[in-house]
């Protein structure tokens, strides 16, 4: 089938790549032409792992194309998926004016009958707003239909979510749409889930929204467990064995970021709140992870009596592993609070340092591996569990540092290992080591 996918940000590039793969004819639309000619060239303006590969495989199977004319991407297309951002507005909601600039493109342009799937996560009644603003600018005789088939993708696994995924949410008004969509997704080979648009859109925030809460609930539990003298990772594993439960995202430490976890709980929020609901439980996993970052800080205050002219390397930028994202990350938060207190800052990400510099303060040093940021430190401060960090032979903090003391917000290291070195080490929800010794409170 012949599809448009209009927006090469992160959903949208992996959406476009992913279905190539199967075998559709896909050509993804940006209005950054600069962006469009770096694409041609097989150039990704996104680290995801095994997304350039796939992109240019596709490119030279003639399954994949890129433009920057909405009437060029539209001319041949069946289906249009809407993948540009909503980003969150300073009261929480979201911003769906570039949905809304590309409803009335397909509004102007389109000459055929065609599908528009939401694929961009909006607020609840966004695709009816969509149809009426495409069919009250519609300027040819065509049929249009709408349908939300909102994104489950992880940064860093995307390409596996898309082929190995739970689920696929299809959400349409009538069995013709549901049909289309369901033959679009059939070969990925996963389950699919068709209901109503309204239901659809719904999913996608409470998916969001409890996941979110299961973190900032083994936060608190985390928090708990240091006050007992407990391992917060043995109350996790005992927690996750039951199935009711389960195991994921039960990983404490200090907190969530990225693109969908902040905006999204805080758009669900705003929408409770357009219907006259106060969704409390909801507002208090906001705040639990607003607060869990400084918790990292607490400790590192409470070790020196001072932190002014203090060297701090800073390992791990971006919001998770596997990605070069900076949205919502710690280390914004952290870093700018560790300036105010004249604290000197290295810091080293394996991916996301080109990114980080657009964000950070300018006083940040940047150090090209681990151990050029380690070089003298008096502490650091790990924030993003990349596997460089997690793999790291622990004596290169005995060796590279001015004092090896570790304050690890990710639990990269297994306790009864990092007893074997004479370093200091804070991590989340457990007992803290010092000369090999684990300390009580």
């Amino acid at each position: 089938m012949k599809i448009a996918v209009v927006g090469t940000g992160y959903v949208g590039l992996v959406t476009g790549v992913c279905l190539s793969e199967v075998g559709h004819v896909v050509t993804c639309i940006d209005i950054d032409k600069e962006k469009v000619e770096k694409l041609n060239k097989g150039i990704s303006p996104i680290f995801e792992p095994g997304l350039e590969d796939l992109m240019i495989k596709n490119m030279n199977e003639e399954r994949l194309y890129f433009t920057s004319s909405l009437e060029e991407g539209f001319k041949e297309a069946s289906v249009i998926y809407i993948a540009v951002g909503t980003p969150e507005k300073e009261d929480g909601s979201a911003n769906l004016s570039y949905v809304e600039a590309v409803a009335k493109s397909i509004a102007k342009y389109v000459k055929k009958d065609v599908v528009v799937v939401t694929k961009s996560t909006v607020p609840v009644g966004t695709n009816d707003k969509i149809y009426e603003l495409i069919m009250n600018n519609l300027e040819n005789k065509v049929n249009v239909d709408v349908a939300s088939n909102p994104e489950f993708l992880r940064e860093g696994s995307a390409i596996k979510d898309s082929f190995q995924g739970d689920r696929i949410v299809i959400g349409t008004r009538n069995e013709g749409t549901a049909g289309i969509l369901e033959e679009i997704n059939k070969p990925f080979g996963i389950p699919i889930f068709k209901t109503n648009i309204r239901s659809a859109e719904v999913i996608k925030y409470a998916s969001n929204a409890f996941l979110a809460t299961k973190i900032s609930f083994i936060n608190e539990i985390s928090n708990i467990c240091e006050r007992v003298n407990a391992n917060v990772e043995d109350v996790a594993l005992g927690m996750g064995l039951d199935s009711r439960v389960g195991s994921r995202f039960l990983n404490a430490g200090i907190g969530y970021g990225g693109s969908c976890f902040p905006k999204d709980t805080k758009a669900l929020v705003q929408i409770a709140g357009n219907v006259k609901y106060d969704f409390e439980l909801l507002k208090g996993v906001i705040i639990v992870n607003q607060k869990q970052q400084g918790i990292l800080l607490d400790k590192l205050e409470k070790r020196f009596t001072s932190l002014e002219g203090k060297r701090i390397a800073i390992l791990g930028l971006a919001f998770k592993p596997n990605t070069d994202d900076m949205r919502e990350a710690a280390s914004i938060v952290i870093t700018n609070k560790l300036i105010k207190q004249n604290v000197s800052i290295v810091a080293y990400d394996p991916i996301a340092m080109d990114n980080a510099k657009k964000v950070l303060n300018s006083k940040i040093e940047y150090a090209l591996n681990t151990k050029e940021a380690l070089d003298g430190a008096d502490a650091a401060l790990i924030l993003t569990e990349w596997e460089e960090f997690k793999e790291l032979d622990l004596d290169l903090y005995l060796k590279y540092m001015r004092q090896p003391i570790v304050f690890d917000g990710r639990n990269c290291y297994d306790l009864e290992e990092v007893k074997n070195y004479n370093i200091e080490y804070y991590s989340m929800g457990r007992p803290s080591i010092k000369l090999g010794v684990l300390e009580k409170v």
